[in-house]
């Protein structure tokens, strides 16, 4: 049996009067379609524009890191010499921090210790070292400082560079080893955060931005046998 589309329509339920109908009708679809639309639009424009603030508070909370890249101890006529590789990376806040005036200082930190079986290791040296990086809005350079000892540079980049690279730096006497052994070596380099300002101490305990993540690097050091 064939339907007419008007006694089609009219066999549909309808709530109630002419709220039914209009609901049925094809003006009321339409519209009703391009409501969903817009409204998916605009949850779309939303979670685009959420995503776009949370990619900018990570990176605005992004923290520094110091990774050490390579070690290596020399055997020298005095004595044996660190060489070392850092990469460092204030982050944003700090790099900005610097370069209004604040100071910032890194310790570099080398440790040497002969492993024990049945016992805590054996201490056999200790050696540190204190730089000072800090910019004069004068000069318009930045001043790397380790005692009376100083070096300017023309940008952050350049001073970091240095600060990260460590050449023949004596740690070790010769007759504190002993040819043939085994030995544990540590090196690490850190911003040391208890010279900051105060209020830049309080907000580094829990502002991720002036945070610096140092790394230790370790390895195995064997003394090579003494050549007359």
């Amino acid at each position: 049996m064939i339907v007419e589309r008007s006694e089609l329509i009219s066999s549909l339920p309808v709530r109630g009067g002419w709220e039914g109908r209009a609901f049925n009708s094809p003006f009321a679809c339409f519209i009703i379609w391009g409501a969903t639309f817009c409204c998916m639009k605009v949850k779309a424009g939303l979670s685009a524009l959420v995503l776009a603030l949370l990619l900018l508070a990570t990176a605005a909370a992004h923290a520094g890191s110091i990774e050490p890249k390579r070690a290596a101890l020399t055997a020298g006529e005095d004595g044996y010499t660190l060489s070392a590789e850092f990469a460092l990376d204030l982050g944003n806040r700090l790099e900005d921090a610097v370069a209004r005036g604040v100071p910032l200082y890194f310790n570099l930190e080398f440790v040497l210790e002969r492993h024990r079986k049945y016992w805590v290791n054996e201490h056999v040296t200790t050696r540190s070292l204190t730089y000072r990086l800090a910019y004069s809005s004068l000069t318009r350079q930045y001043r790397l400082s380790t005692g009376s000892l100083h070096q300017n540079f023309g940008s952050l980049a350049e001073a970091l560079r240095v600060v990260g690279r460590i050449a023949a730096l004596p740690v070790l006497e010769k007759d504190a080893v002993k040819a043939g052994e085994s030995y544990e070596a540590a090196v690490r380099l850190a911003l040391d955060r208890s010279q900051l300002p105060k209020p830049f101490q309080v907000d580094a305990i829990t502002d991720r931005a002036l945070q610096v993540e140092a790394t230790v690097l370790r390895w195995q050091f064997v003394a090579p046998a003494v050549t007359p």
